[in-house]
């Protein structure tokens, strides 16, 4: 492969380059695996690393390298508290896709599961930087879903498109399930989503 950063090979004007990386780290630690980031990567380093220098550390005064490592931050806090994204990664019972067929809009959606199935995240990635509205997405279990994390929010430089926090399923069947969402899906973004615990009844 060529030479220069991963943030240097991305397509797009600084906004775009970006959001891309925010997709690409959100779509990695959502597969199952162990992950692997290089210095610098966390926050967007321009130039190719040297070992005869020191990273980039003034990037993070700009708000688009500071989003991306809060981002990172962000992204490592969610893998570490949700068991769904670690407990099966060498199972295939940890990792079911959703959708992964959709490539006329670039969006593909799936779920990892800890070891107690009931325990999943739903996470959608959209590749292109066209915002998908009403996006039908189906689910495997009826309730209501609440963002946990998406790469679009203003924190990251994104440009804060979302589902208000959380979004609850309607009982329409799509991709295979009985209930699906209708979500948005940002632009060049990743959301992940997890089904709220039902609180006991009362007795």
């Amino acid at each position: 492969h060529g030479k220069g950063s991963l943030f240097a090979k991305m397509p797009g004007d600084e906004w775009q380059r970006l959001a891309n990386l925010r997709a690409l780290y959100g779509y990695m630690y959502a597969h199952p695996g162990k992950k692997s980031l290089f210095m610098g990567g966390e926050f967007g380093q321009r130039r190719e690393w040297n070992h005869d220098g020191s990273l980039d550390w003034h990037l993070l005064n700009h708000p688009g390298h500071g989003g991306l490592q809060t981002f990172v931050r962000d992204l490592n806090r969610l893998y570490t508290s949700e068991p769904a994204l670690y407990e099966m990664d060498y199972s295939p019972a940890g990792f079911e896709w959703i959708d992964c067929e959709d490539h006329w809009r670039s969006v593909y959606s799936l779920i990892r599961r800890a070891k107690d199935p009931e325990d999943f995240v739903v996470v959608v990635c959209n590749f292109t930087p066209v915002p998908r509205f009403h996006y039908r997405l189906g689910v495997p279990a009826p309730g209501k879903y609440r963002e946990l994390l998406n790469s679009d929010a203003e924190v990251y430089w994104g440009s804060n498109l979302g589902n208000f926090g959380e979004v609850a399923s309607e009982e329409v069947p799509s991709n295979g399930h009985a209930h699906s969402l209708s979500l948005t899906v940002p632009p060049l973004g990743v959301v992940v989503l997890k089904k709220t615990r039902e609180a006991a009844a009362p007795v």
